[in-house]
């Protein structure tokens, strides 16, 4: 069995505790350590995989994902810098308040044809970030540009949207008469 070479150290571990392989390895292996170990195990071994966001439901599924080129990886640096590039050009018409005439875009089809690509790279925070300011611009009334985000990101971003607050601070100001002071009231 050999793993995909797209399979960095990281990836690997990833999948070793996402799965709950009882496989022990330090921090200080190498990626090939990591390789050697998770084939033994695999040769060894029939482990059992309970749910999981990666839709790995048996061994020769695992096996399968690990032939395959690893799907977080679709990207080369040089791709992943042109899509970054778009993001921001999209981002920049949506703070200009949707103003044509400040952007390098000439016309509305051009900024859809941008979005349609680069929504497909959902779990790049820039791409969400366009996607969404961009279901605002009033032009594209009725339009929810909704990006491709891959399972793993998704249950990353539900973990992190536990911990943020769920009640804002209010401030409501009232003016009042001369004689009576000014209210500060928060709700």
């Amino acid at each position: 069995m050999i793993i995909h070479k797209t399979f960095s150290k990281t990836d690997l571990i990833d999948v070793i505790n996402d799965l709950n392989l009882k496989i022990t390895f330090s921090h200080q292996d190498n990626k090939k350590m990591i390789q050697d170990k998770l084939i033994s195990y695999l040769r060894n071994n029939n482990p059992k995989i309970n749910d999981n966001f990666y839709n790995i439901n048996n061994k020769d599924g695992l096996i399968q994902y690990l032939k395959n080129q690893n799907p977080k990886k679709t990207l080369s640096i040089k791709e992943k810098n042109n899509v970054m590039l778009i993001a921001k050009q999209i981002i920049q018409y949506c703070k200009d308040d949707y103003q044509l005439s400040f952007c390098k875009y000439d016309t509305i089809k051009e900024i859809q044809d941008d979005i349609d690509y680069i929504k497909q790279f959902g779990d790049i925070p820039s791409c969400r970030r366009a996607c969404r300011l961009l279901s605002l611009d009033p032009k594209f009334q009725g339009i929810k540009f909704t990006p491709y985000i891959s399972p793993k990101v998704k249950k990353e971003l539900e973990r992190k949207q536990m911990h943020y607050p769920r009640v804002l601070p209010i401030l409501t100001i009232r003016k009042g008469t001369p004689e009576s002071p000014i209210l500060l009231k928060f709700d």
